[in-house]
């Protein structure tokens, strides 16, 4: 597995009846790799994975490693740690080139619990791993400290997704762990600050609607503040509906979301449309 470049943290797309569309989720895994993306990572926040079943997740992976000859990850969480587990192993015999490994769903908890989970999930496969830090939206921050003892003990452990939003903890992974650990940014709207930071990697968002914008921004394009509207659109509770709504605008996807989410309506819609449309309509050549 090769930790680097622009990453999509893929959405998963929907049939009317809300099952998943596999000929379309191919057609646009191979749309965003044509692009310049160096991977794809499956079933996570943004491809709606708490809401899908097992089997469903097993199903979207062989479809990714099926179409597609480059890195596969697979987003493994799950609300216990021998479902997280299973999933990791049948990842890996799925073909997957890597793990992100996630803490459980609902439960939170302290360090003695959060590095049992991680650690369990770790020692379940020889797959080159990254761990996602999310305190925002999980609720456990594993802390730098955390994530050197972790990078210590298990040498598949190999990177890191930071998105607590915070650049301080970009550096100081570094300065812990100099280049132990691949840093990845997690937060669209931080990627130039990441990067400067010494990130070597990106897991995007708003790449599933503009991926070309979105490996020029990586490679140092000057593209950043048309972007920034966008890319902030993936820094809020409803970043799910509202990166669908961008692939919608841009022909590449639609909006429909599995509940408990719903579609974006009424004013809430029409204001996102314009942010949405007002940077389309000056969209840079790349």
């Amino acid at each position: 597995m090769n930790w680097s470049g622009v990453i999509p943290a893929i959405t998963t797309p929907f049939r009317e009846d809300l099952s998943v569309d596999h000929d379309f989720l191919a057609k646009h895994a191979k749309w965003m790799i044509d692009s310049g993306c160096s991977g794809i990572v499956a079933l996570g926040s943004l491809g709606e994975g708490a809401t899908l079943e097992f089997d469903e997740k097993l199903a979207v992976l062989q479809t990714l490693v099926r179409t597609l000859r480059i890195p596969i990850v697979a987003t493994i969480s799950s609300l216990s740690t021998s479902a997280a587990v299973l999933l990791a192993k049948k990842a890996e015999d799925g073909g997957c080139s890597g793990l992100m490994v996630l803490p459980p769903y609902v439960y939170s908890t302290d360090w003695r619990e959060m590095k049992a989970h991680v650690s369990a999930v770790l020692r379940a496969t020889k797959l080159s791993c990254m761990l996602y830090n999310n305190p925002i939206a999980y609720r456990t921050d594993f802390l730098p400290e955390q994530i050197a003892e972790l990078a210590e003990e298990h040498s598949n452990l190999q990177a890191v997704k930071e998105s607590a939003a915070d650049i301080r903890r970009l550096t100081s992974i570094r300065s812990l762990l100099g280049n132990r650990l691949a840093i990845f940014v997690g937060v669209d709207d931080l990627i130039v600050e990441g990067m400067a930071a010494g990130a070597v990697g990106w897991i995007a968002g708003l790449v599933n609607a503009l991926p070309q914008e979105s490996v020029a921004l990586f490679k140092g394009a000057d593209i950043y503040r048309w972007f920034l509207p966008l890319l902030r659109l993936d820094t809020v509770p409803k970043f799910v509906q509202l990166i669908k709504l961008v692939q919608s605008e841009v022909g590449m996807g639609s909006e429909r979301v599995r509940p408990p989410r719903l579609e974006l309506a009424g004013d809430e819609r029409e204001s996102a449309l314009r942010v949405i449309r007002t940077a389309l309509a000056s969209r840079p050549r790349v």
